[in-house]
């Protein structure tokens, strides 16, 4: 009754609007600063996928001019192209084992670049050209012309370039033997497998909190940025910590090529690989990928 002779009851009326509206205006305020957070999150994820097909891309375009500038303008095209991985691959390198070539009949040669040694160029003539698209990889050649074909290696050797009366192929070039760890780093996402031949004894995994939701408190897109980076870069040094943990004879390291690159760690070989999903299930996916070598029959 006080209030309203006073006229305070239209007054609170009044105030009480306002703090409506003032509660509607802030969860707008909160509901697009959500929006933003996850457009910028998708944002970096497309960036990172952006990048790595432009690294494809350009890979392609150097084979492309490569072709070009080594076939002289011809139409030079592998024979058979073909992934191999398990029982396979297997297949395949007891096969090449298998030729018997006589005295100095089989060329054997690891190319880490397109850089080919003359033996090469011989034993392939007009088709080094495709060699030298193939590269990196082994080439092998027989002196009757019976055998011309190159193949990618996980865990390369040193170069070399050879005549023997076999082929040179070893397990430890291609094949899941022996022990060795597979590292798996991406943004947000670890995990390393300890492995004895194709068998899994150790497994260590963990997500990193890199894309959270910083918007709320005000970040700006700059400063979002910025804690990203940082949070990457924690994420790195949590995954170089767990990589020297490692006790395995080989360690390959595979994943976002940017990131694989930072890390200050010690590898036998290191690969981009585009294997994503929760950590073991990635990790899976890229040691499947990592130990699969293209066949190239030329």
């Amino acid at each position: 009754m006080l209030d309203e002779l006073l006229g305070r009851a239209a007054l609170k009326d009044r105030i009480d609007e306002l703090q409506d509206d003032k509660r509607r205006l802030r969860e707008q305020l909160d509901a697009e600063q959500e929006r933003r957070s996850d457009a910028a999150s998708a944002r970096q994820d497309a960036e990172e996928r952006v990048n790595r097909l432009e690294d494809k891309i350009a890979q392609l375009e150097g084979e492309l001019a490569r072709e070009r500038e080594h076939a002289g303008g011809e139409d030079l095209t592998f024979r058979r192209v073909e992934a191999l991985s398990g029982q396979r691959l297997d297949a395949v390198v007891s096969r090449l084992r298998s030729v018997d070539a006589g005295a100095e009949g089989a060329l054997s040669a690891y190319l880490p670049d397109d850089d080919l040694p003359d033996p090469v160029r011989e034993a392939f003539g007009d088709r080094a050209a495709l060699v030298q698209r193939a590269a990196p990889c082994l080439a092998f050649a027989d002196d009757a012309g019976l055998v011309g074909a190159t193949l990618s290696v996980p865990a390369p050797p040193d170069a070399f370039c050879e005549w023997g009366d076999a082929f040179r192929v070893e397990d430890a070039w291609l094949q899941r033997t022996g022990s060795y760890a597979v590292a798996l780093v991406r943004a947000g996402v670890f995990a390393v497998g300890e492995y004895e031949g194709r068998d899994r004894v150790d497994y260590r995994g963990f997500a990193s909190d890199v894309k959270g939701d910083h918007s709320k408190g005000g970040f700006s897109q700059g400063r979002f940025e910025r804690r990203r980076d940082a949070q990457i870069d924690e994420h790195l040094a949590d995954c170089e910590a767990a990589i020297s943990d490692v006790d395995a004879d080989r360690v390959f390291v595979v994943g976002d090529a940017r990131l694989v690159d930072a890390l200050d760690v010690e590898a036998t070989a290191t690969a981009a690989v585009d294997a994503s999903g929760d950590p073991e299930d990635a990790l899976e996916a890229a040691v499947h990928e990592f130990f699969t070598s293209t066949l190239r029959a030329i």
